[in-house]
């Protein structure tokens, strides 16, 4: 069965046009009906994603209430039901006239939910959208189409978001995006949940987020657990949906996603899981987080490819792109189901420290703080290992990402790109300045791959590609940084501008590295943020941003002569554990003129 029969036959995903979804009867009024009312509910609110000049991608999740009156966010193993509904979405908030009426079904195959994309819609329009189970409603929300891709439009205006981590701090950033009312979209750049819960928590997280119990989570060294199986994974997803701010969020604006790691393992590598240095290869594990992000993200399937009964790990692609008229055009990456090991093993260096080459975590000096000659000749071996040098991206993502490059009409070119492109290197005080004492912070960003890091970077110089700039997560930091083709200022050409974005509520960047460093002859380095902040800048000219103690969130603003972004930053958890009301701290802008690779900052 091949992608489109199954697209086109299946529950899973539904393409409606909007010119021809309304041939169906009108839908019987029965609202006086007071005992058939109640009957489901829409514990996880609405969502919208991937526009399009004239398609949205619409999402929900409708389940029956149990014989008891349950919950309906609660799991629904051993539930066997159907769940006929319909989709309406119309031009005017109160649907007093629809453009599409879409029938579907929300099956416990895929736990209740249903995504419809309905095409044939107006560039840059408004529409409102609900779902009808019986004589329920869910919410209302509303998504803005692109504008056509033909037009020379002169501004585009969204924001970007990242690990959102329920156990850890507060989610009113998220308030403040939906505030924001005039963006088009969001993006979401990775870690829309995180695989682990339990164990120990360097902050505290919210009343609002109560500690989560997977129902089969395998346990980690420090007494938490990770998911393993689908409903696990799925029960992560319910759960973080049922937050009253994510659901605004998804209700507004409709997001365009791709995942990172922790949507499937920390610092994974295609079906590979490393929390020890075992490296364990899962793919049934794989498959079930592919399958639940499937089910929980509003993705337009016809466009790229969900295949849920092919065994393989690589049963769904993710990678793809949109255009906003001629001004901008987006090219999302999948950065990890095709991303080679990483280069410099963790068994050898454990057997090297004579630790434990299995059961260990030798994360330490082969995916961070990695010396810098150690990584060149991991991958010179690697390359004969592999026949082709080690991969971010994969051959294919490669090939296609060059080619998406190279065609854009667009002015601007925005690589959503969900580990750090930023060089982040590291002289340690009082060692030789030497290149075998330098150490590259972060093996599982960019700076890890570094001959894959060269290849793209050196084919956007090459083509004469630019006004390139990447929108990017994973750290826990807001930076921003000129990004060459070469990483040595003496030699290299600027060629991007990496936008790196703090998490929601994930623990900072700077909170890590205090905790490690804090009672070693280090300590000094971490003593204030400030003083972090400086030390990676100095080692690191490139920077031109930094602020690695934050939570929050970044947008942009997209116009024929910049793209300038704005650092959101949030306050954190206050002393009793409740969320700041007020949560602003702080908001910089940064700016990038056209045609040229640098950045202008004002705090605001």
């Amino acid at each position: 069965m091949d992608r489109r029969h199954f697209l086109a036959s299946s529950a899973f995903f539904t393409i409606a046009a909007a010119t021809g979804a309304l041939l169906l009867p009108e839908p019987v009024d029965a609202a006086s009906d007071e005992v058939r009312k109640h009957r489901y509910r829409f514990a996880q609110g609405v969502a919208s994603g991937d526009p399009r000049d004239r398609s949205i991608v619409f999402w929900t999740r409708c389940v029956p209430e149990s014989e008891t009156g349950g919950a309906a966010s609660q799991g629904t193993r051993g539930v066997a039901r159907t769940v006929p509904l319909r989709l309406e979405v119309s031009t005017s908030a109160d649907f007093s006239t629809l453009v599409a009426r879409v029938p579907l079904k929300a099956l416990s195959t895929y736990d209740f939910t249903v995504r419809a994309k309905v095409t044939a819609l107006s560039p840059k329009t408004t529409y409102h959208y609900r779902f009808v189970a019986g004589n329920d409603s869910s919410p209302t929300g509303a998504a803005r189409t692109a504008p056509d891709t033909s037009e020379a439009n002169d501004r585009v205006r969204f924001a970007w978001l990242t690990c959102q981590d329920w156990s850890v701090n507060h989610w009113q950033a998220m308030s403040l995006i939906a505030a924001e009312s005039d963006l088009d979209f969001v993006v979401h750049v990775g870690d829309y949940i995180y695989e682990t819960v339990g164990g120990v928590r360097p902050e505290a997280a919210e009343a609002a987020h109560p500690p989560l119990q997977l129902p089969d989570g395998k346990p980690l060294p420090d007494a938490g657990r990770y998911a393993d199986s689908l409903e696990d994974y799925r029960l992560l997803y319910r759960t973080y949906r049922t937050d009253r701010r994510l659901q605004t969020l998804h209700r507004r604006l409709p997001m365009i996603a791709t995942w990172d790691d922790h949507e499937f393992s920390d610092d994974c590598w295609q079906d590979h899981q490393v929390y020890t240095n075992e490296e364990r290869r899962e793919t049934a594990r794989r498959r079930n987080a592919s399958r639940a992000w499937a089910e929980y993200m509003p993705v337009d399937w016809s466009d790229v490819r969900f295949e849920p009964d092919n065994p393989s790990y690589t049963n769904i692609r993710i990678y793809r792109d949109f255009h906003f008229g001629t001004l901008m055009h987006l090219v999302l990456t999948d950065e990890r189901l095709y991303r080679d090991d990483h280069i410099v093993s963790e068994a050898a260096i454990a057997r090297a420290h004579h630790h434990d080459p299995i059961r260990g975590d030798d994360a330490a000096g082969s995916r961070y703080f990695v010396e810098q000659d150690v990584l060149h000749r991991a991958q010179i071996e690697a390359t004969k290992k592999l026949g082709r040098i080690p991969s971010m991206l994969g051959p294919e993502q490669s090939s296609w990402w060059k080619n998406t490059m190279k065609r854009s009409p667009a002015v601007w070119k925005v690589w959503g790109n969900e580990v750090m492109l930023n060089r982040l290197w590291a002289m340690m005080p009082g060692a030789p300045e030497t290149p075998p004492a330098r150490l590259v912070i972060d093996c599982d960003a960019w700076d890890g791959y570094p001959a894959h890091k060269h290849e793209l970077l050196s084919y956007l110089k090459e083509h004469g590609i630019r006004n390139v700039v990447a929108i990017t997560g994973d750290l826990h930091a807001f930076q921003c940084g000129v990004v060459r083709d070469d990483p040595d200022p003496a030699q290299g050409t600027p060629v991007i501008v990496d936008f790196v974005s703090a998490g929601i509520s994930s623990t900072s960047f700077y909170t890590y590295m205090k905790a490690a460093w804090g009672r070693t002859p280090l300590a000094a380095l971490v003593s204030t943020p400030a003083k972090f902040d400086m030390f990676l800048t100095t080692n690191n000219p490139d920077l031109r941003y930094v602020d690695h103690d934050a939570q929050g969130y970044a947008s942009a603003t997209v116009t024929p002569d910049s793209f300038s972004v704005v650092f959101t930053k949030v306050k954190r958890l206050n002393d009793d554990g409740t969320p700041p009301v007020d949560a602003l701290l702080q908001r910089t802008r940064l700016t990038v003129p056209r045609d040229a690779v640098t950045v202008d900052v004002e705090q605001l």
